[in-house]
């Protein structure tokens, strides 16, 4: 049959976790090009021309030339389909708001056919971004037109639909910049950082130290300010009213002006500023009361609107806001003023990439309501030079964070020590935010849970700052404590025992530990699943888990060709073998060489404080030694072996059998002996298994007295399910 010059998807799976391609999720596409395996780039008369004219950023990209203009390199000289469509995906994405960059192209065993694997941090996105780029390839190759802006902006509208918000994805970057590991729990921005025990948990801007009670407190705006009166913090004076003749009673009672806010609102919603009369304060009523459930009235306080984040117990970053205005020239109206004026500065738009909001006129809105008591609206037309007022405040997201005098600071963070709050937004009144607030009448005005990130990670002027990583070092800490001991079991030899001896050994030392593995789902000493567990699913169950302080979990080579670790590093990976090679056919996995390739990730996901436990009688695991960051711990059923006696040489440690006990041994010294350990497992455990696990414990810190308890008690609970058996 005579093949087509096309593009087709033979196969496409997502791989969730490290895999043989990066340490990173990755979609990998099996492309059959067909037709096009004979016509590389350099054959199509207008593909360069076309491709570079719809995405001229992909001169940005450096590709195996090392610089930039490299992929445009390579596609002037000629390179094949299914390379030119790795640049397009990984373009494609970053366009739509979602930048990656690692992306590899290879040819299977079947002419034409390439696997192509890009990086992506949404599974969804990145398989719209294969189609969208598959299609836009196809539409160059075979000069026809191609809607490149329609297919960005569609992919734009899913990366802001499904992926997290720029905010908690900050917060994540911030935990990847310290190596700490990261689920995303839901569909929204409810996000686990660490593992097991260990995890802490963010939605956005709270925590899982956030109290329900607290946030509560922060939404009762009258409550707040009672108790942070009580506390000496300064608040304006105010009360709840609950109607628009009880709203101007109270500003009488106050004194005017007065600010008319609702009494569970936030993002500054519905609140209206300097009122001075009946007719303003009842207007601003009604619009208050849309808002929120009840209306607050309060004295007007004079300054700027600050907004100071507390995290933990300090003042990380503050933003100020701006009074907005538009100028007359005697022409244009105030409605066409806004817009030639205000929204057409680039740093204003409708969503959260942009640090200033766009501002619309809409009937009864605070704008309008801001026009009318000036006596203007839309309409209006100014005269020129006339300066007229839109907004008294607002648009926090000036960068003030190096002016705040720290009785400021302290005042803030006070705030939201008394409201309960671990992470808060402070929002003050003050005309100078370097003095003290009691210099200058200033105020607390509102005390905020889950505060806006974006003004200060973006800011329209000043510096951006690092709150993404002040929250991680709040949940965290300065230690690396984000991370249980994880083993990795790897290999085709008895792989399943090794993993549910080695959670033995572990419950011995007193810890929650969770086991999966072929033979099912294991936590302590409870089987918790009987069906295959060596999967990625299964290992992210025991990750979410918090009471799991230590996992194992076993990892066979279809698992990670076909999924992906289910976990980003690891404190020990044991390798057993290298074999199995008939069984990976459906992969394209043909030789020993490919299959080297697979298993040595196990390896290659080592932390550098961890350890490889490998088989010192295969020569091919042994090669693996020189790729792990961390420690290599060499066992095998005698100490006789070159590599043992070598590795030994050099000071590195091994565990072997000798007479039926277990040696430890540290370069020359044998380090401990487990006397009659071998046996301790039962007759029907292999040694190399026995050797495979107690390597690991020992890895693990575990004391050889714990190390032949475990075992012990393997060998009773095999020996009783035997007894049972027969019986039966």
């Amino acid at each position: 049959m005579m093949k087509k010059k096309d593009i087709v998807f033979r196969r496409v799976t997502h791989l969730r976790g490290p895999n043989i391609w990066t340490y990173r999720p990755v979609i990998e596409a099996w492309v059959d090009i067909g037709a096009l395996e004979d016509f590389p780039s350099n054959t199509i008369p207008g593909l360069y021309e076309r491709l570079t004219a719809w995405l001229p950023s992909l001169v940005e990209h450096r590709c195996g030339v090392g610089e930039r203009g490299g992929f445009l390199e390579r596609l002037r000289e000629g390179t094949w389909a299914a390379h030119i469509l790795e640049h397009v995906v990984l373009e494609m994405q970053s366009l739509a708001g979602m930048p990656t960059g690692f992306g590899k192209a290879r040819e299977t065993s079947e002419s034409g056919v390439y696997k192509v694997a890009f990086r992506t941090r949404q599974e969804q996105v990145g398989r719209a971004a294969l189609q969208s780029a598959r299609e836009l390839l196809m539409a160059a190759i075979e000069d026809r037109p191609y809607d490149v802006e329609a297919a960005i902006a569609g992919l734009r509208d899913m990366v802001d639909s499904i992926c997290l918000g720029p905010s908690t994805a900050h917060i994540v970057d911030a935990a990847t910049e310290r190596r700490i590991p990261s689920i995303r729990l839901n569909d929204g921005n409810l996000v686990q950082l660490g593992y097991g025990e260990r995890q802490r948990r963010i939605w956005t801007a709270e925590t899982d130290r956030t109290s329900a009670i607290a946030e509560g407190i922060s939404r009762d705006k009258d409550l707040t300010k009672s108790l942070l009166q009580s506390c000496g913090v300064p608040v304006p004076q105010g009360r709840l009213v609950d109607s628009a003749a009880d709203a101007w009673d109270a500003a009488e009672d106050i004194g005017l002006p007065v600010a008319v806010k609702p009494y569970d609102g936030n993002h500054g919603r519905g609140v209206s500023l300097d009122l001075t009369n009946r007719e303003q304060v009842e207007a601003a009523f009604d619009l208050a009361n849309r808002e929120g459930n009840g209306v607050i009235v309060e004295q007007s306080i004079s300054g700027v609107e600050h907004r100071l984040l507390v995290v933990g117990k300090r003042v990380v970053a503050a933003a100020a806001g701006e009074t907005t205005s538009v100028t007359g020239d005697g022409r244009a109206s105030i409605a066409e003023l806004i817009e030639s004026q205000v929204n057409s500065d680039p740093r204003r738009g409708e969503d959260e990439a942009f640090p200033l909001d766009v501002l619309r006129l809409v009937d009864g809105d605070e704008l309008s309501l801001q026009l009318a008591r000036q006596g203007r609206s839309g309409a209006t037309v100014p005269a020129a030079g006339e300066k007229i007022e839109l907004q008294r405040n607002g648009n926090v997201a000036f960068d003030v964070t190096d002016r705040v005098h720290p009785d400021t600071a302290a005042l803030a963070s006070l705030a939201a020590r008394v409201v309960g709050l671990d992470i808060a937004g402070i929002d003050l009144v003050v005309e100078d935010i370097s003095r003290p607030l009691s210099e200058q009448r200033g105020a607390i005005i509102e005390v905020n849970a889950g505060p806006g990130l974006l003004a200060h990670m973006k800011p329209a002027s000043g510096q951006p700052q690092p709150v993404g990583a002040a929250i991680v070092d709040h949940l965290f800490g300065g230690s690396d404590h984000a991370r249980i001991p994880i083993v990795g079991v790897t290999g085709n030899r008895d792989t399943s025992r090794i993993a549910r001896l080695i959670g033995k050994i572990l419950c011995a030392s007193h810890r929650h530990v969770g086991v999966a593995c072929a033979d099912g789902l294991f936590l302590n000493n409870r089987q918790i699943r009987s069906d295959d567990c060596a999967t990625w699913e299964a290992g992210q169950s025991l990750l979410i888990n918090r009471s799991v302080q230590a996992a194992v979990m076993e990892n066979g080579s279809r698992t990670i060709l076909g999924e992906g670790l289910s976990y980003d590093r690891c404190a020990v990976g044991i390798v057993t073998d290298v074999s199995g090679l008939e069984a990976l056919a459906d992969f394209d996995i043909r030789n020993r060489d490919q299959l080297y390739n697979v298993v040595r990730t196990q390896v290659d996901v080592v932390l550098p404080d961890g350890v490889a436990v490998l088989n010192a009688a295969d020569h091919q695991v042994v090669e693996m030694a020189e790729l792990c960051d961390g420690d290599v711990i060499f066992y095998a059923p005698t100490a006789s072996l070159q590599v043992i006696a070598a590795h030994r040489d050099d000071g590195g440690r091994a565990v072997f059998a000798r007479d039926g006990d277990i040696v430890l041994a540290s370069g020359t010294n044998e380090t401990a002996v487990l006397h009659g350990a071998l046996a301790l497992a039962g007759p029907a455990v292999p040694a190399e298994s026995v050797l495979a696990a107690v390597a690991s414990a020992w890895a693990m810190q575990v004391p050889t007295e714990l190390i032949c308890a475990g075992l012990r008690t393997f060998g009773s609970e095999a020996s009783r399910a035997e007894s049972a058996r027969v019986k039966h």
